[in-house]
């Protein structure tokens, strides 16, 4: 897994290869990230945003997003394994003054003072209904008008308080773009 584009473009991520299924961690094929960041840059979301990156496992797409343009990113895992790998790109990146790790349960609130954020990723285990239980969660930490890009193994509908924008289909993944409303 590598970096797409921007100014670390071609760089290697830390990687756990195929994925890890103990963990949940499955990365986001490039061929996914490239559409899926496609599609942001056309809705020019990405340019000095504030991200945050639920479920992030390696975090290659807060850390993609970054490559491009975001001004920061805060990266919410609580597994072991995908806390290390975003250690290790935050040294690799040498992103420590732009990223963040909050080792943490993304379903659950937790404290956040900092900026709101202007785009989340928001990449659950597939098929266990975490993905709602997030946006509940991190609500508050939402700028009104933030786009949430959700990715999931079935098409989702925008929960109470959020809107539909774009939804598209990659192989057995779908990507579903809402706003904060």
């Amino acid at each position: 897994m590598r970096i797409i584009a921007g100014r670390w473009r071609g760089v290697p991520l830390a990687t756990v290869g195929k994925g890890d299924p103990g963990a949940h961690l499955r990365p986001t094929p490039d061929r996914v990230r490239e559409s899926l960041f496609s599609m942001l840059t056309h809705r020019g979301v990405i340019e000095g945003a504030h991200v945050l990156d639920l479920f992030a496992g390696t975090g290659a797409l807060g850390f993609e997003a970054l490559s491009r343009g975001a001004k920061a990113a805060v990266f919410v895992e609580n597994g072991r394994v995908g806390q290390k790998l975003i250690t290790q790109n935050i040294q690799k990146l040498e992103a420590g003054h732009q990223a963040q790790l909050m080792r943490g349960d993304a379903t659950r609130p937790m404290a956040w003072a900092g900026a709101p954020f202007d785009l989340v990723f928001l990449d659950p285990p597939y098929g266990k209904g975490m993905g709602e239980k997030a946006l509940n969660a991190v609500r508050d930490w939402c700028a009104p008008e933030a786009v949430i890009v959700w990715e999931e193994s079935t098409p989702m509908t925008a929960p109470a308080g959020y809107g539909l924008l774009d939804q598209r289909r990659f192989g057995s993944t779908y990507v579903t773009l809402l706003e904060r409303q």
